[in-house]
């Protein structure tokens, strides 16, 4: 369905996880991507000049990884202030799950790794409690890139 039922709450709680990550957006967000080319490698192949950077090392120095690690931690941020406006959140996910789907051609399976490790990155840093309380926003954002994908023939 479209429409997502976040209690007041939950939408409290859930803000108050990913601020702490966000505070250190660059960094952390860094952290996952180096996390998800070292777990995943195939995940590498969809930035071409990624592909030749094996060593976690190297890829925390590139600026590349670095700014794009901070352009998924600024996107999550811009739907987590929107967890109580489907509209609004939807606004912001569906042209980027569109762009993902038709021009990048990046297979979904990412966005569901992407979102564990800020999930497990969140217990090591916060704890069980913190990763608990975002758990629903990840799965809200794996759910609807899916339901893009789908409308885009995938």
């Amino acid at each position: 369905s479209s429409t997502m039922s976040f209690s007041e709450a939950e939408v409290q709680s859930a803000r108050g996880a990913w601020e702490k990550l966000f505070v250190n957006a660059e960094d952390n967000g860094t952290t996952v991507l180096v996390r998800m080319f070292t777990e995943h490698p195939d995940s590498k192949s969809y930035f071409a000049h990624f592909k030749g950077m094996d060593s976690a090392d190297d890829m925390k120095q590139s600026e590349q990884v670095r700014g794009h690690g901070k352009k998924v931690f600024t996107a999550i941020n811009d739907m987590v202030q929107h967890l109580d406006n489907s509209e609004a959140f939807l606004g912001i996910l569906n042209p980027l799950g569109k762009k993902h789907a038709t021009q990048l051609k990046i297979d979904p399976k990412n966005f569901r790794i992407i979102c564990d490790i800020i999930l497990q990155l969140m217990e090591e840093k916060f704890g069980g409690d913190c990763k608990a309380s975002f758990e629903k926003v990840t799965n809200e954002i794996c759910t609807h890139l899916n339901n893009v994908y789908k409308e885009e023939g995938w």
